[in-house]
């Protein structure tokens, strides 16, 4: 399988394609747009004194990647009987990781309409599950694969020290929206954009939240006051970046407002789909310098 299946989705349909996987018979998911192939398992160098999460790493028609083991990430015992044992090969973020799983079932395509945020009384403190998918009588918990990567590896998420590098900044008066669902990333990014001059900052955690207000801005005739510049994720429930960037520019006031999409989907084959639904600009997590950057030249 490779991510030409997400490529069949036209984009901005508020729609997705999500690999079902099983880890000690429990159901979970991941978004075909991060999923490069499913392979066998094959033979795993050891490497010592790594994360406890990883088992090692493999070389893949010449790449050397890591392999993370998604039983010991979910704290569940690992497969007794792993004739049904895959490897999950995925891009995100700009970089290449392999996840160990018991079973691959199926593909799901749903809305992200349909996907419920999980509530904190039963999301734990660790906040990997993202989503609660129903499909008839199944449960698929939707994972924050990013936030694993960046538990393991701290460094490939986004730091303050990235806005330093570009020197010395001014205070800016303009008001940015930001539509983002995940709290670790919303507290990064008004830390940094705070640091690089942006006060005024408003977090929205779906881009259906996010249009609302910007709706409401057309209705009080005042959205250019109110908003200079949107930000937005891909991956959001309710209302996903592609959809809320097509429902902006198709709009007759709000198609004026400048959209970055800030997410780890920004690769060279998925950024047709930005492309398409008319954002202004893209880049990948964790890019945050390139943002600040784009911020700078298109707020309104």
């Amino acid at each position: 399988m490779t991510n030409d299946y997400g490529i069949l989705l036209e984009s901005g349909t508020n729609e997705l394609e999500i690999v079902e996987f099983e880890v000690q018979g429990n159901k979970y998911g991941i978004n075909v747009m991060k999923v490069k192939e499913i392979i066998q398992p094959m033979p795993i160098t050891f490497i010592p004194h790594a994360h406890s999460h990883i088992e090692g790493i493999i070389q893949l028609r010449g790449e050397v990647l890591p392999v993370i083991d998604m039983a010991k990430v979910l704290g569940l015992q690992p497969s007794q009987n792993d004739h049904n044992d895959k490897y999950i090969v995925t891009e995100f973020n700009q970089q290449k990781v392999v996840f160990h799983v018991q079973n691959v079932t199926r593909i799901h395509r749903i809305s992200w309409n349909d996907i419920e945020k999980p509530s904190e009384m039963y999301q734990g403190g660790d906040n990997q599950i993202i989503g609660v998918i129903k499909i008839n009588e199944t449960m698929i918990l939707l994972i924050d694969f990013e936030k694993i990567v960046v538990d393991i590896n701290p460094h490939s998420g986004i730091h303050v020290d990235q806005i330093r590098s570009l020197g010395k900044r001014e205070r800016s008066e303009k008001q940015i929206i930001v539509a983002e669902d995940s709290p670790l990333l919303r507290k990064l990014l008004h830390d940094t954009l705070v640091e690089a001059g942006y006060d005024r900052i408003d977090f929205f955690e779906n881009g259906q939240l996010a249009f609302d207000y910007l709706e409401s801005t057309v209705e009080q005739e005042n959205t250019f006051q109110k908003v200079q510049l949107l930000v937005t994720d891909i991956e959001m429930p309710q209302m996903d970046g592609h959809h809320l960037t097509r429902r902006i520019k198709d709009h007759p006031v709000l198609k004026k407002l400048p959209v970055v999409i800030f997410s780890s989907l920004i690769t060279d084959e998925l950024r047709h789909k930005g492309t398409g639904v008319g954002a202004d600009a893209q880049v990948s997590k964790p890019e945050i310098a390139r943002l600040v950057q784009c911020i700078d030249e298109l707020a309104l």
